[in-house]
């Protein structure tokens, strides 16, 4: 595989940098973390300025409304607003980068129509509503149920860890439908519409005092047939088609985000002082930074490959889930690394004597939950052993 960049994807770049220089600034600085109406505004505003300017959806096909960019253009596109400070994005995640590419893989032509475009221009905000209280990691133990009841289906249970549902409009609803089948087979996907009766959205407040997190409660909630997406009992292969997406492309902007850490821990070796001598001094200290700034290197270079062969196949990549794993726990050793240098002062929620003690604080609580969202690791390696090692199932 050729990862250079040919001189169109340069291009691309110069167009692209050219217009963030402007977007970005006037777009203004994030509201607080716990105005969430606010959050929405901000991120959706975005999206709809990306949408205009036609870099909306930029790994999405052009039939469906996105740019088409080619593989490297998207990487492209991700090393250019990470290096602007550009708006993440935010309230638009579930619905961009999973739930909108499973709908293109997967829906009807009449829900691609309805709902693409409005995820698109960041009319509508999606959560996903998968993992319940005593089904985490094993996902398909869920029993949250749904009964047909002539057009519609009628739900019922629970669900948690549902990022961001307080301000959502549909969620991805995983819902048991045949109670009697092997539990990977009587599973359904639904789109859920979030405003009704029988909804119930709790916010739950975190370690960094967020609450972007939800529960989200049903009692005779109600969706329509029209909103299954695919066969009834066939959800289990529909959501494994959402958790490639999810795995693969979704953590990008955080894949490169790791390399801008690694540098920032670099230059907090540099000014920490101990015994006297800049804590870079120590042999040691640089051996674990070069260590960092090595694998984060990897790391972009086989989500490079990925996005490349999901280009070609037209389906996410199985090496997402290797992606997923090498990112979720260098982001945690990175962080710890930044505290440990940090001293005392890695207590702190603010800076301290110049020092982004409270910036490190929060990326180190932060990460503690990369290694069970979307598949914790050692689900991550059961699947790099069997189904892209091929090695046979543990007994």
């Amino acid at each position: 595989m050729d990862l250079r960049y040919s001189e169109s994807d340069e291009a691309f770049r110069r167009e692209l940098r050219a217009w963030l220089e402007d977007a970005v600034p006037a777009h203004g600085p994030p509201p607080a973390a716990d105005d969430w109406p606010a959050r929405r505004a901000y991120d959706c505003g975005w999206q709809r300025k990306l949408f205009d300017a036609g870099y909306a959806g930029i790994h999405w096909p052009a039939e469906y409304g996105g740019r088409g960019a080619t593989p490297f253009e998207q990487l492209v596109y991700y090393e250019e607003t990470e290096r602007a400070g550009a708006p993440y994005v935010g309230a638009g995640f579930i619905g961009q980068m999973h739930g909108g590419p499973t709908l293109m893989a997967e829906g009807t032509e009449a829900q691609k129509a309805f709902h693409l475009p409005a995820i698109l221009r960041g009319e509508h905000v999606w959560a996903q509503c998968f993992s319940e209280p005593g089904a985490g990691s094993d996902l398909a133990g869920l029993q949250t149920r749904a009964v047909r009841d002539g057009d519609e289906y009628v739900v019922n249970g629970q669900k948690i860890w549902s990022t961001r549902a307080h301000i959502a409009d549909y969620a991805e609803l995983l819902v048991r439908t045949d109670p009697d089948a092997p539990k990977h087979r009587g599973i359904t996907w639904l789109i859920l519409p979030v405003d009704q009766p029988g909804v119930v959205v709790r916010p739950l407040k975190t370690l960094m005092g967020d609450s972007h997190f939800c529960e989200v409660f049903f009692e005779d909630a109600r969706v329509p047939v029209s909103s299954r997406i695919g066969e009834e009992n066939d959800g289990w292969r529909v959501a494994n088609v959402t958790l490639r997406f999810e795995r693969g492309t979704g953590f990008a902007n955080q894949v490169i985000d790791l390399r801008r850490q690694s540098r920032t821990l670099a230059g907090l070796a540099r000014s920490v002082m101990r015994g006297g001598a800049p804590a870079w001094d120590d042999p040691a200290v640089r051996r674990e930074i070069g260590h960092i700034e090595a694998e984060s290197d990897a790391i972009w270079n086989l989500l490079r490959m990925v996005i490349s062969e999901s280009a070609r196949s037209g389906a996410p990549s199985l090496v997402g889930s290797a992606v997923k794993l090498g990112f979720s726990e260098l982001y945690q050793r990175i962080a710890e690394a930044g505290i440990r240098l940090l001293g005392r002062a890695g207590l702190s929620r603010e800076d301290v004597a110049g020092l982004p003690a409270g910036q490190l604080l929060y990326d180190g609580l932060w990460s503690l939950q990369f290694t069970i969202s979307g598949g914790t690791s050692q689900i991550q390696r059961n699947i790099i052993a069997e189904r892209v090692l091929g090695q046979p199932k543990d007994r």
